[in-house]
């Protein structure tokens, strides 16, 4: 079924249509949903809830940009909505982490496996890791990030910029230098924004 036959039958409230919307971006979904929760238990439910909405919104989807860029949107509000309802991360969100967890004797090699980055960035603080989240791999502005937050813009920058260093911190420890793989470039975008 073409991308267009689905929209069209979910506009119609088709369940076949919906199931194939559903099997076509679920995977990709629960990854995203899978870099905010705080486990996979939870990851699938954000998924759940990102799909509910996007069959009861579908409607509102204006062919303006890719049908997969509107569902990720709706997925990481959704994701962010759910955050928000919990206190331990209205909390984390403006908790300053002062101190460092080792000093930095190695460098990060530029191109990972986006697998254990995805791991290793689930190690960070709630707060950090839905920043980073939303400013390195979802594209946000502080801007944005800030209001979808509730939070200060400079909260947001300083979040992220204490993310990374955490990050690399973690990857550093962990010791998570593999061969490189091609076009696993974006931990070297996420280290220079």
């Amino acid at each position: 079924m073409t991308e267009e036959a689905i929209l069209k039958g979910c506009l119609r409230n088709d369940a076949v249509a919906q199931r194939e919307l559903y099997n076509k971006y679920s995977t990709r979904m629960l990854a995203v949903c899978y870099r905010f929760a705080p486990n996979r238990e939870d990851a699938e439910d954000m998924l759940q809830e990102g799909f509910i909405k996007v069959f009861l919104q579908v409607h509102s989807f204006e062919n303006r940009g890719s049908f997969e860029g509107w569902i990720r949107r709706i997925i990481v509000h959704t994701c962010i909505n759910i955050l928000k309802k919990n206190k331990k991360f209205n909390e984390s969100v403006d908790i300053i982490h002062a101190s460092g967890l080792y000093t930095r004797e190695e460098s990060i090699p530029a191109i990972m496996q986006a697998k254990q980055v995805v791991e290793c960035i689930r190690l960070l603080p709630i707060g950090y890791r839905t920043v980073l989240n939303l400013y390195a791999l979802e594209g946000y502005s502080h801007r944005e990030i800030a209001e979808l937050l509730n939070i200060e813009e400079s909260t947001s920058r300083s979040q992220y910029t204490r993310a990374k260093s955490m990050l690399e911190d973690i990857l550093v420890h962990k010791r998570i230098m593999q061969k490189p793989k091609p076009n696993v470039d974006w931990l070297a975008a996420v280290h220079q924004r």
